[in-house]
């Protein structure tokens, strides 16, 4: 069973990329003291760009400049990372996605320009949210943006789970994963809106591009979603009808 594919416009609860933040006032600059020369202009920080490919391509958490939709090259995007802090626990852990070396394939996803002092809050913010409570490492990438006139890729910074952190759960079948993702939640909310979320943004913002995995995922969820309504249904009933006495 598949989820109907409704268009953008007609589907109110889909993802929305966030816009950037407004620019923020200038600090005005103070005047030097009597009798002494101005130093050197300061030079400018070169921007860095953050590309996100899971939960980031619709809840970035930090402000950034501009950002982009895209892929990177040589990956391909897997729900083999375990989660037991934003989409799920210590006694359930959720799934979540990391990066698969994969010469070929290409994963789809957001890249975020920040500049200036968005540089150094964001990547502290991401440090926190993606190594220390996700277990996701760094490496650079080669981004390449979804329009037409983009000149050169774009060199971003990615954050992959290797099999080496401990949250790492490794290769499932489609069934057994979308199992895993329906009776988890966590801090930032339950495993099926991950899920669902990044197979919206696929579906809207990515529409020529195919990630098999993913929707198989999604199909094996909804699927099964049915069948646990209607067990809970029958649990529900059972329990109310009166039990006859023996004797």
């Amino acid at each position: 069973m598949k989820r109907d594919p409704q268009r953008p416009e007609e589907c109110p609860g889909r993802p929305e990329l966030p816009p950037p933040p407004p620019p923020s006032s200038p600090s005005p600059l103070l005047p030097s003291p009597p009798g002494e020369a101005e130093g050197p202009e300061p030079k400018s920080v070169a921007p860095v760009w953050i590309f996100g490919y899971g939960s980031l391509v619709w809840r970035p958490g930090f402000e950034f400049t501009s950002r982009k939709v895209g892929f990177i090259r040589g990956y391909s995007r897997r729900f083999w990372q375990g989660d037991t802090f934003h989409r799920g626990s210590e006694r359930m852990p959720g799934r979540v996605v990391t990066l698969l070396e994969d010469c070929g394939a290409c994963t789809w996803g957001v890249a975020y320009e920040v500049r200036g002092e968005q540089i150094a809050a964001s990547l502290q913010y991401l440090n926190m949210r993606e190594a220390v409570l996700g277990g996701y490492d760094t490496k650079l990438v080669k981004f390449h943006p979804q329009e037409k006139d983009a000149e050169e890729p774009i060199l971003a910074l990615v954050y992959i789970a290797t099999p080496q952190n401990p949250s790492y759960l490794g290769p499932a079948s489609e069934e057994d994963i979308a199992a895993q993702i329906i009776v988890s939640s966590g801090c930032a909310g339950h495993n099926i809106e991950y899920l669902l979320r990044l197979a919206d943004f696929m579906r809207y913002f990515c529409p020529q591009a195919e990630d098999k995995h993913l929707f198989s995922i999604e199909e094996a969820l909804i699927s099964i979603l049915p069948c646990l309504y209607y067990t809970e249904e029958s649990l529900e009933e059972t329990a109310s009808v009166p039990q006859k006495s023996k004797g």
